[in-house]
């Protein structure tokens, strides 16, 4: 009985001793990570992997590379800091599983540097201790986790209130770090109303329109502006915050029609 205590033991000792080391082998600076990944990041990419902000809010163009920053953030978090929790959130199943195999895959360019206990096709749990949990679009899903250590928020514009409001809590105890991402999709949502808020300090903000892309031919923006026609373009392609196409007023005449200094007629204290 010792005998098989003793080999548990130093089995336990030995994965230790092979996670420390791997985890050295992982650059704490984040710009020389993603260049370990053969990467080389665009300028507004390369601020954000530089900062330290505990909040982040990226309103991007589609094929801009926000994804793609965000699976990196994900996976360095994970193999630098044993132990730690990474959950991505995402309106359905095909969005995060979207997500989570950019990690895998970046995951598997570094050769497995920590080796893995487990792999599933929406997360993945590594020998360090760390885990990374994609989940789809409910509140129901996502309670039951907490000590997070980076909640990444995909498609932000289109994930429903309840769930954003039900994750926050899980940074209360851990002092994890909150991400959003999305390209706009009207004025209205969390997405928008973080974006849009006088009062949120708190937020770094980054803007990659399509023209900031170098990725991206100028002659197939030309084609989608032509295509697409002025509304959609700006929406999918300039990250502006469109009113709908049905509205009947605007949302700034709204807003300017709404005043402290006139009580409302219904519903007022």
């Amino acid at each position: 009985m010792a005998t098989a205590e003793r080999l548990r033991a130093d089995i336990e000792r030995l994965k230790a001793l092979r996670c420390a080391s791997s985890a050295a082998d992982v650059p704490t600076d984040r710009l020389e990570f993603v260049h370990s990944l053969g990467i080389v990041p665009d300028p507004w990419q390369a601020e954000l992997l530089g900062s330290e902000a505990d909040r982040i809010i990226l309103n991007c163009s589609r094929q801009s590379g926000k994804s793609t920053m965000a699976s990196i953030l994900a996976l360095h978090k994970a193999l630098s800091r044993p132990g730690s929790l990474i959950l991505i959130l995402a309106p359905a199943e095909r969005q995060a599983k979207e997500l989570f195999s950019k990690v895998a895959a970046f995951y598997r360019h570094l050769g497995h540097i920590i080796p893995m206990d487990s792999y599933r096709k929406l997360g993945m749990n590594l020998a360090s201790g760390s885990r990374i949990e994609a989940l789809p679009g409910s509140e129901k899903t996502i309670r039951g986790f907490s000590g997070v250590d980076l909640l990444i928020v995909d498609e932000a514009a289109r994930v429903a209130d309840e769930l954003y409001y039900t994750a926050r809590p899980m940074l209360a105890v851990s002092g994890g770090r909150l991400m959003m991402l999305s390209t706009p999709f009207g004025k209205r949502g969390v997405f928008y109303e973080e974006w849009t808020s006088e009062a949120g300090g708190a937020w770094e903000r980054y803007t990659a329109t399509a023209s900031d892309c170098p990725r991206i031919p100028p002659a197939f923006l030309e084609e989608e502006r032509k295509t697409l026609g002025p509304w959609w373009f700006a929406q999918e392609y300039e990250c502006r915050f469109m009113d709908t196409v049905d509205q009947v007023f605007q949302t700034d005449v709204i807003d300017g029609a709404i005043t402290e200094g006139v009580a409302p007629l219904f519903g007022g204290a």
